[in-house]
């Protein structure tokens, strides 16, 4: 299992909060993919916002994404922790171990991005971002 990442949730500016944290820290923006480049039902008004991003700078590394019109995010929802998972088994058995006590927020499935994903609030009000990248 590789670090958790902090994942940040913006209101439709994460392309400028990305490109502020570029001149602050003097990183990269590695990955950007908005809304409407994904293969997803988008709206049209969410068409230019961010659905993932990557920020990196040496050790220092963020990811980012817009919400959807109507989902508003509000300061103490707006950082949850990402991980990436090494195996499958690996991420049905912490899913499992985080959603005994916690709740579900997004039900473990396969996604349209080729992983297996799940999101889970656990008793502390702490985020967690599950990922598992399937091997191609």
């Amino acid at each position: 299992m590789n670090q958790a990442v902090p994942y940040l949730s913006f209101n439709g500016n994460a392309k400028q909060a990305l490109d502020y944290y570029k001149e602050v820290f003097e990183g990269e923006i590695t990955l950007f993919q908005t809304f409407g480049e994904a293969d997803f039902p988008t709206p049209p008004e969410a068409e230019n916002r961010v659905m993932h991003a990557r920020f990196q700078k040496g050790n220092l590394l963020l990811m980012a994404s817009d919400s959807f019109p109507g989902q508003d995010i509000q300061v103490g929802n707006n950082v949850s922790l990402s991980i990436e998972i090494e195996s499958e088994e690996q991420i049905n058995t912490l899913y499992a171990r985080l959603t005994e006590k916690g709740k579900v927020l997004m039900e473990l499935q396969d996604t349209f991005w080729g992983a297996r994903y799940g999101s889970v609030e656990d008793p502390f009000g702490v985020k967690w971002d599950l990922n598992y990248t399937k091997k191609q």
